[in-house]
């Protein structure tokens, strides 16, 4: 299977939403153009990328960003990394990650970190093989805010 790897646009939009479903976080094609189209203007701390098969049509997605903390080194964190069912184990998300991390690396940054699930395993397995290293285990506690205004 031929794979190329590009920037993600709204077009995109439908095939990135039915993707983020099948990872268990369904959300409309609309609200994924929107969110294309904002975090590609916002500046260049983050990288929306897709694989393509011949087709055009995207047989995966990853978005990483640029996180400056005060006490870390400049890094890059994956924030999604998701491949359509029927192409995981053909080399895809192997391919989106080398290129996040060589986006990463192109905007200076000295590590790419990613959380993932403890439920998660096959996500575990693959990121050990790609060489990744569990660092530390965390909580994530969320409170929804009113609107603005």
């Amino acid at each position: 299977m031929s794979v190329a790897i590009r920037r993600m646009t709204a077009a995109d939009a439908e095939a990135v939403a039915e993707q983020a479903g099948q990872l268990g976080y369904p959300t409309e094609p609309a609200t994924i153009a929107e969110r294309i189209e904002r975090i590609a203007t916002l500046d260049a701390r983050d990288a929306l990328l897709v694989a393509v098969g011949d087709d055009d049509r995207p047989l995966g997605w990853t978005h990483v960003e640029i996180r400056d903390t005060l006490v870390a080194p400049h890094a890059a964190q994956l924030m999604a990394l998701v491949v359509a069912d029927g192409a995981r184990n053909r080399g895809v998300g192997r391919d989106l990650l080398a290129a996040a991390e060589a986006w990463a690396v192109e905007q200076g940054c000295k590590r790419l970190m990613v959380a993932t699930r403890v439920t998660r395993e096959d996500a575990h397995r693959f990121y050990r093989r790609e060489g990744y290293e569990l660092d530390k285990t965390s909580h994530i506690f969320e409170k929804p805010l009113p609107p603005a205004g």
